[in-house]
């Protein structure tokens, strides 16, 4: 027997009405918007049998829960920070019941091996579903050559290639001109080559003038000055030049500045297969934000200023960006109270990710349309999650309910008993948006159309989890 939502605003990327879900077991059999205005009735499916039950939502958002394919979940090698188990836990309890991991762990994710290995960590382990990226590296073209088209038995295994052609944790840079022209010319058949896109030169030649003039205790607020927005527009002319050259399918990550935007915007043009995404951090924040914030505001690339987090908001509205990822990078605190050059770069954020997002669009006046399409729809998409992300009969029933209008302090001990985006659950124990006043919180996460969160709970007695398969 399967259930009915009912009482609820259905939000997908391209409607947002009065309707009803119906499910059965793990999948989506029918939805139903019913019109309002110029807005024609829609039925999607087959009807309702008259005897399922039905759950009242009391008005609130049902939408597909949350694809976040950029994370950092530090296992294996730095599971001091985090690891599969609790950075999962947070993915859920934020609303994201499917995530894509990086692979600048220790060991790097380069190889088939190390690819296996994390896999098999998740079993049992992970409280969403679970997927990998690859990475590039200056020596691995050759068995990413192997694995590129679709008949290689492994091309499923895995999401997407990851270049570094700025430096990270990880240490995991590829600065080889030749190697980059050689795997933007690989024919990769459906997959995606990322980029992490700061020119590592002219990081290098910011650090050392800082460092003659500060010593190792940088003032955190010059960080934005180190990771530069002349860095992170040499780089991504240089991939953005290739993609073009080759008609690579290319996916810049955490785009940050008004330039970056205007450059793919244009480029896209020229070739549809270029996409962009940025994170919360560069929607929320601003390079005024450091002196308050110091270190915990520290990421790559940096947090830039209030003119590129407007252009980034408005590259949100016209589709420029196609996706919003968290970029999810949990560091001990100890760690990141060390003097700048020591002071390691990433923030823990996917718990908020939802609620950052909706405050920004109440800000901005961006459609609730657009979150459905850049962390629902355009991840599943780009990414070969066929499955998922849609709000459409067939597809995967991992839901959630929001509350868009509940506003609410992030940390705050009765806030967590509304909505669980309120919590700080990471094994790092911070997050740059403890304090902060968000618009709009998860109240309930469906994975595989069972319950797993309510107001600010989690339900499941252990992860169930399951691998993604790219297709």
């Amino acid at each position: 027997m399967g259930r009915v939502f009912t009482n609820c605003l259905v939000l997908s990327a391209d409607r947002f009405g009065e309707g009803e879900v119906y499910i059965e077991g793990d999948r989506i059999v029918s939805v139903h918007y019913c019109g309002s205005g110029e807005e024609p009735e829609v039925h999607l499916g087959p009807a309702v049998p008259l005897d399922t039950p039905r759950e009242d939502l009391g008005g609130k958002v049902l939408m597909c829960s949350l694809i976040d394919s950029h994370v950092h979940f530090r296992e294996p090698g730095m599971t001091r920070k985090g690891d599969i188990f609790t950075e999962s836990r947070s993915a859920l309890l934020g609303g994201v019941t499917t995530f894509i991991d990086m692979p600048n762990t220790n060991p790097p994710t380069v190889t088939l091996d190390a690819l296996q290995d994390k896999l098999s960590r998740c079993e049992g382990r992970s409280w969403a579903d679970y997927g990998f990226h690859i990475g590039a590296t200056n020596g691995n073209s050759g068995l990413l050559r192997e694995i590129a088209t679709e008949g290689s038995p492994l091309w499923g295994e895995y999401g997407a290639i990851k270049v570094f052609m700025g430096s990270s944790t990880g240490g995991m840079l590829l600065d080889s001109k030749d190697v980059l022209s050689e795997l933007f010319s690989i024919p990769f058949t459906g997959k995606r080559i990322l980029v992490h896109s700061e020119d590592e030169g002219e990081i290098r030649s910011n650090t050392a003038a800082f460092k003659q003039k500060y010593g190792d205790d940088i003032p955190q607020r010059y960080h934005s000055a180190i990771r530069s927005r002349r860095a992170c527009i040499l780089s991504t002319i240089r991939a953005l030049e290739l993609a073009m050259k080759y008609g690579t399918a290319l996916h810049i990550l955490h785009v940050t500045t008004k330039e970056e935007v205007d450059m793919i915007r244009a480029a896209k043009r020229l070739n549809p297969n270029i996409t962009a995404e940025t994170t919360p951090n560069y929607l929320y924040f601003s390079d005024e934000d450091y002196d308050r914030l110091g270190p915990r505001l520290k990421c790559n690339p940096a947090v830039k200023t209030a003119s590129d987090r407007q252009a980034l908001r408005d590259a949100l509205l016209d589709g420029t960006i196609d996706t919003i990822g968290t970029d999810h990078a949990p560091h001990l605190l100890s760690e990141k109270d060390k003097p700048y050059t020591s002071c390691p770069s990433g923030c823990p954020s996917i718990t908020q990710s939802l609620g950052v997002i909706l405050t920004v669009c109440r800000e901005g006046d961006i459609p609730l349309t657009v979150v459905a399409k850049t962390m629902c729809e355009k991840p599943a998409e780009l990414f070969g999650i066929k499955d998922r992300g849609h709000m459409l009969p067939g597809q995967k029933a991992d839901l959630l309910v929001v509350d868009p209008s509940l506003e609410y302090m992030v940390g705050d001990k009765e806030a967590m008993s509304l909505t669980s985006s309120s919590h700080v659950p990471y094994l790092c124990g911070w997050s740059p948006y403890e304090g902060e006043t968000l618009t709009g919180g998860v109240k309930s996460v469906y994975l595989s159309g069972e319950l797993s969160v309510q107001d600010g709970r989690l339900l499941d007695e252990s992860p169930r989890g399951r691998k993604v398969t790219f297709s």
